[in-house]
């Protein structure tokens, strides 16, 4: 659902604005949870506090990446902006340090991290960093897409301290608000929007639809689910397969070819996060600490 969401929203981007996708994908996940929330009796969410951080994930978690990132992959290939995506979890981690209990920078996660960034570096290349300010070359739309990585982290962040809430009615009050603000921008363009209309073709709406449907409103509640049942660690996981699966699928796809520099960039960005996330016992640890990790790892696999 994540890893396949760039194959369409290059299709999608192609022949539409982008504020015209991002409101499509945002509105038809919007009309497909809020009657679901409604019919299966989850209640709409209470409390100003919890609504405070579902106005927080509307605009970080939804809004402001699906943008950055739509808008960047007008100017780079879909496997690409999939292995730019992989620099979430290490964006976590220090958003983690800073404002979540217990979860300190160690020396293996900062080693994790220096990696991951120059993977970022490899991918983005010297020369482009050398034309920082020009408007040549694809380095503003791969920054967009590291802006929307770097939301997701933040999202992350806020959906695991939010008060607890039901999953699905969470994803329907966020999608909706994320919806509701994204209009102002689709309205101001309507003459350039009623023009695309005439462009549109199967695909398109295809694209349209598997965004709106898969990407966000069921990807949007297994997400919350997860987060809740089987934690926010376990969850980070997935983000080893996105990379994979935009470049495997940009390439059978799109005919999408990836240069050794990404190769390598995904290679070093997948490392650092190994590197971070591995667990080490020292020469100290005793039975019971190795015996309690083994027992959260059985956990996790369930």
């Amino acid at each position: 659902m994540w890893g396949s969401s760039f194959l369409f929203t290059k299709i999608a981007v192609t022949a539409l604005p982008m504020a015209t996708v991002v409101t499509s994908r945002l509105s038809i996940a919007a009309l497909i949870l809020v009657p679901l929330a409604l019919l299966t009796a989850r209640g709409w969410p209470r409390g100003w506090r919890l609504w405070l951080f579902l106005v927080a994930m509307a605009l970080v978690g939804n809004l402001l990446p699906f943008s950055l990132i739509t808008w960047g992959q007008r100017g780079i290939d879909s496997g690409l902006a999939g292995i730019l995506m992989a620099v979430m979890p290490l964006s976590t981690l220090a958003l983690a340090h800073l404002f979540v209990p217990g979860e300190r920078l160690t020396p293996r996660r900062v080693g994790g991290f220096l990696l991951g960034f120059a993977g970022v570096v490899v991918l983005i290349g010297p020369e482009a960093l050398l034309r920082i300010g020009g408007e040549e070359g694809p380095l503003l739309p791969m920054l967009a897409v590291l802006g929307g990585a770097l939301c997701y982290g933040a999202a992350s962040i806020l959906a695991r301290l939010r008060p607890a809430s039901d999953a699905i009615s969470t994803a329907a009050a966020v999608t909706t608000l994320a919806a509701l603000m994204s209009l102002p921008a689709s309205l101001s363009g309507v003459q350039v929007e009623m023009a695309a209309i005439a462009r549109l073709s199967a695909p398109v709406i295809g694209a349209l639809l598997f965004l709106g449907v898969l990407s966000t409103a069921v990807a949007m509640v297994v997400y919350l689910q997860l987060i809740q049942t089987a934690g926010p660690s376990f969850t980070s996981q997935l983000n080893y397969l996105i990379p994979l699966w935009a470049v495997v699928i940009g390439v059978l796809f799109l005919g999408e070819r990836p240069t050794m520099a990404h190769l390598a960039g995904l290679v070093l960005i997948l490392g650092g996060i190994l590197l971070s996330r591995r667990k080490r016992f020292g020469p100290h640890s005793g039975p019971d600490e190795i015996t309690k990790c083994r027992v959260r790892r059985a956990d996790q696999n369930a």
